[in-house]
């Protein structure tokens, strides 16, 4: 006779990180249980070790070149192109959300502010050079420019308060400008951050450009600090034993640090271009020109 099974287990979901364009699990084989404020367990999530963001930076590294070469349209592209994947799997944010303790309300607003925060960064692609850079004054025979370009790898602790809309926040600006990004995610709030590098991953954004790790900022923020191919970092948190750590650390290779731990995500502080050039170089170039007799002025 078969068995009326009554009751049955959930199959719950194993969040992998997000390196290289792949979902590898952690090469620690470590993991923890992501629970809501009632202590049901939601999902079984990557603790992530100092190996993992070695090799994102590899990633990122790898995958800076070819995207910061790329047409700054194109890169507008691609950001659209992660708004719309990310309009098209509402339903699945909104459920992950309301799982985490968000209300019905305040997990479609959030999603649809992230969606709309992609669009806004999308359309600052291939405008901001224009604003920012300047054709300057001097005092011989030279045109004298100086243009914004990308600082390079950019290792971020998230928001660890929001999901979705903090880490989406974080990570526009910075690819919009060209750089490319290693991301911790919230620890007690992961579920949005490993199914955005899903949206991420069909959104034509190439492999390393955005790698999404999952874990503990009090076990890996000295590695986001101290390692030597990190360009800038990037905490959103307001711990000050963890700022001067990265002060310190980061002046091992001279990194530029910022503390963008007073933004509210959810309001319109988080949109602006001066978030894109915290993490541009200023390039300035001269160029001779002609002198009225026709010879070339000399540097």
């Amino acid at each position: 006779m078969a068995t009326t099974i009554s009751t049955r287990l959930e199959v719950l979901k194993t969040y992998k990180i997000y390196i290289g364009g792949q979902f590898p699990r952690t090469e620690s084989g470590r993991y923890y249980k992501a629970t809501n404020a009632k202590g049901d367990l939601l999902a079984n999530v990557c603790l992530s070790s100092r190996k993992d963001f070695r090799d994102a930076v590899i990633a990122a590294r790898s995958a800076f070149g070819g995207w910061s070469g790329r047409a700054a349209f194109n890169r507008a592209q691609i950001l659209y192109r992660i708004a719309e994947m990310l309009e098209g799997r509402k339903a699945q944010f909104l459920d992950e959300l309301i799982k985490q303790g968000a209300l019905s309300a305040n997990a479609e607003n959030e999603i649809n502010l992230s969606i709309d925060r992609l669009i806004y960064y999308a359309g600052w692609c291939d405008k901001f050079q224009q604003v920012f850079s300047s054709v300057n004054p001097v005092a011989s025979s030279h045109f004298n420019f100086s243009v914004p370009e990308p600082t390079g790898v950019v290792a971020i602790i998230a928001p660890q308060d929001s999901s979705l809309l903090g880490l989406v926040s974080v990570i526009a600006p910075v690819i919009a400008g060209g750089n490319t990004c290693i991301v911790l995610a919230s620890e007690e709030k992961p579920l949005c951050a490993v199914t955005f590098a899903e949206v991420i991953n069909s959104s034509d954004v190439p492999g390393g450009v955005v790698n999404i790790l999952t874990g503990k900022p009090s076990e890996l923020v000295k590695y986001f600090a101290d390692h030597m191919d990190v360009n800038a970092v990037v905490y959103c948190e307001k711990n000050d034993a963890d700022k001067k750590l990265i002060q310190e650390k980061a002046a091992l290779n001279v990194k530029r640090v910022l503390f963008w731990d007073k933004i509210n995500w959810n309001s319109d502080e988080a949109e602006t271009p001066y978030l894109i050039t915290d993490l541009q170089e200023v390039k300035t170039t001269w160029h001779p020109i002609e002198n009225i007799g026709g010879a070339k002025a000399g540097y």
